[in-house]
């Protein structure tokens, strides 16, 4: 897959500052403020910095964690995993594979019929509705 690389002044000028910081810099909003976590339209959900798709409406589910929650990812080549080991804890990230944007993390407590629960930050997604 051809990578994407902006510099950061690039990326600055094409988001918002909540949405820079999550990305860019592995910022994460605060649960429950984001403008997905509460989203149900049918669609799907695409990387803020590049537009890739990342995750179908299909696959959202209320975790109870006040971040949008899918158990899949639309295609796994268009999401990366790496090791977190931020503030004390192992974790697992979730970058888009093709700009590097940070979305959040993957956790094994989610439901059938992967049993994950990918945690993504809203400030690192658009939302594209389905056709009606």
């Amino acid at each position: 897959m051809k990578k994407l690389i902006k510099s950061e002044a690039e990326w600055k000028a094409q988001l918002s500052p909540m949405e820079f910081e999550v990305t860019r810099h592995k910022d994460t909003e605060r649960a429950f403020t984001g403008r997905y976590w509460d989203h149900h339209q049918s669609g799907t959900y695409r990387c803020v910095c590049c537009a890739t798709p990342l995750f179908a409406s299909d696959t959202k589910f209320d975790s109870g964690c006040g971040w949008p929650s899918y158990f899949a990812a639309l295609n796994p080549d268009h999401v990366r995993e790496e090791r977190d080991s931020s503030y004390g804890m192992a974790r697992t990230e979730i970058l888009c594979n093709i700009c590097d944007a940070h979305l959040g993390h993957v956790f094994e407590d989610g439901p059938p019929p992967t049993g994950l629960r990918y945690c993504i930050n809203s400030a690192s997604l658009q939302f594209e509705p389905d056709a009606q």
